[in-house]
């Protein structure tokens, strides 16, 4: 079994729940050090930011690794990479996060400000 934090489609709500409804632990918020993008306002994507003040909210799963592996992972978008993280709680969990070399395309919008990806959306008038 792996943790994993979930932060845009797969949390409960999302197109892709289903497929994890049965692991979620519950809301988590990350640590502080984090900023928010999002991607062609499909996805979220996260990013380790040494030094920043922003925490953003998520959910909790703890999924087995064959499904992380068989499932998850595969529908993945391309700029997205599993990476480890730091939980308000100070533990350390997966999630996906910002691949390398995405930032710098400068083609994803700055979404921190809102928090999480449901706030997010509420300004576009839609739901997770």
């Amino acid at each position: 079994m792996a943790r994993i934090f979930f932060n845009g489609q797969a949390m409960a709500g999302g197109p892709f729940h289903h497929s994890v409804s049965d692991a979620l632990i519950g809301p988590v918020r990350t640590a502080p050090g984090y900023r928010f993008f999002s991607i062609g306002d499909v996805c979220p994507g996260l990013l380790p930011a040494p030094g920043a003040d922003t925490a953003i909210e998520g959910e909790l799963y703890d999924v087995d690794l064959e499904h992380l592996r068989d499932v998850i992972l595969p529908g993945e978008p391309r700029e997205l990479e599993l990476g480890v993280i730091e939980l308000a709680d100070g533990s350390a969990c997966l999630s996906m996060v910002l691949a390398r070399g995405e930032l710098e395309k400068g083609v994803h919008r700055e979404i921190t400000t809102y928090g999480g990806w449901r706030a997010y959306l509420a300004t576009l008038g839609r739901t997770a």
